[in-house]
């Protein structure tokens, strides 16, 4: 995937711009302090364990070494009703406090949508309640998100646990992942440096193996509730046994983290996150009008 790079004027001061971050040392460790100052985020260690894949493509204003501002796009590749869609998401919007209200943000918004608007077939963005006002005057409409839960008891708690600082380990989950999830609605596809930014990091302790069903289970614990995240494997035909080798004997309630795409059964209510709004591209369909939906928790960047 090609890189642009180029000087540019803005509000009559000279920045250069730049989709070269990862692959540039001094400018990916600015990235990582604006996004550590902004977000309390680093990607170095990301970085590091080799997932930062081409996927996820900063763009950034410069001013000599600094990184001034940015916007991320990351490619999001998923199959819909038996088609197959790229969507694109808006992500680590971001400007240092000593460039704010100069324009860089609208600079990096007009050209991402430039960019990629004949690329996909949606873009899409999660903003913090502070700028919700900002994303309309680029044509983005909010949009709603549904989450499903099921009853559940009888649960065994008899996966077993994975270790993500065993290489054989990882690759187990990797090979499932290429699997997809036969449960979802709306599988993420060819996403595994997505993935392993919260596997290797923030979930790594949340993987379990359901070995002899052939699955891989990403999920949390909490009281009587079990969120499960996503299923990787296992046999399309039936969830239900899966669920039930992760469930604990305490456990009443399944919160998923996907779209099953059998509902029966199951509630739906509309997804209610703190300081969070979806955002839809209004110029492109919108899968959400019409459909009880929500993109997998572990696609958010």
């Amino acid at each position: 995937m090609k890189r642009q790079n180029r000087n540019c004027i803005i509000n009559g001061k000279e920045f250069y711009y730049t989709e070269s971050v990862k692959e540039q040392a001094s400018v990916r460790k600015s990235f990582n302090e604006l996004a550590d100052k902004t977000f309390g985020l680093s990607f170095e260690n990301w970085y590091r364990l080799g997932y930062w894949r081409d996927a996820y493509i900063p763009h950034v204003l410069l001013d000599h070494d600094i990184v001034a501002a940015n916007i991320s796009v990351n490619v999001i590749d998923s199959i819909f009703e038996n088609r197959q869609k790229r969507y694109i998401q808006i992500g680590t919007v971001m400007t240092d406090e000593r460039y704010r209200h100069q324009g860089l943000s609208r600079f990096l918004m007009e050209t991402v949508l430039q960019e990629w608007i004949p690329k996909c077939d949606g873009i899409y963005l999660y903003a913090n309640d502070g700028v919700v006002d900002f994303y309309p005057r680029f044509h983005f409409r909010k949009a709603g998100e549904y989450q499903y839960s099921l009853p559940i008891s009888g649960g065994t708690a008899t996966a077993g646990k994975l270790n993500m600082e065993k290489g054989e380990d990882v690759a187990l989950l990797l090979k499932r992942y290429q699997r997809g999830n036969p449960f979802s609605r709306l599988p993420m596809l060819h996403s595994e440096g997505l993935l392993m930014f919260y596997c290797a990091q923030f979930m790594k302790d949340s993987i379990y193996d359901c070995q002899d069903l052939g699955a891989i289970v990403i999920a949390d614990f909490e009281g009587e509730t079990m969120t499960c995240y996503d299923i990787f494997g296992g046999n399309e035909a039936d969830m239900l046994p899966i669920l039930h080798q992760m469930a604990g004997s305490r456990t009443k309630k399944v919160v998923f983290g996907f779209t099953p795409k059998e509902t029966d059964g199951m509630q739906s209510s509309l997804r209610q996150e703190n300081d969070t709004t979806l955002f839809w591209y209004s110029s492109k369909e919108c899968i959400f009008n019409g459909n009880r939906l929500m993109f997998p928790i572990l696609s958010h960047a």
